[in-house]
């Protein structure tokens, strides 16, 4: 399993445009085999940063992922609206209350 923390902030006046770019690419991915990974989106307490957590079965969605339209549109969008460099990290899965796949 791949499993992959993204935070960032952005300006100020792109919250709310943020936030629309990313219901577009869930809305793309959710028509993907859900079977194979989890991608999750959160908001922190002063709503200018934001925390995506991707956890993928294998490269090749992984793959899929990160080359849709839509999730590279946002991530164009959005580098030119940060307040700060994103900060990656890879994570090491060690488990989960559930299954994840």
């Amino acid at each position: 399993m791949i499993v992959v923390k993204v935070t960032y902030t952005v300006n100020d006046e792109y919250v709310n445009t943020n936030k629309e770019l990313i219901q577009k690419f869930l809305t793309d991915f959710k028509k993907l085999d859900s079977t194979q990974f989890l991608y999750s989106i959160l908001q922190t307490e002063n709503s200018k940063t934001f925390i995506h957590i991707s956890q993928y079965k294998n490269k090749d969605i992984q793959g899929v992922l990160l080359n849709t339209p839509s999730f590279l549109h946002f991530q164009k969008e959005r580098d030119r609206n940060l307040a700060s460099e994103p900060k990656i990290e890879v994570l090491n899965f060690i488990g989960s209350s559930k299954n994840v796949f």
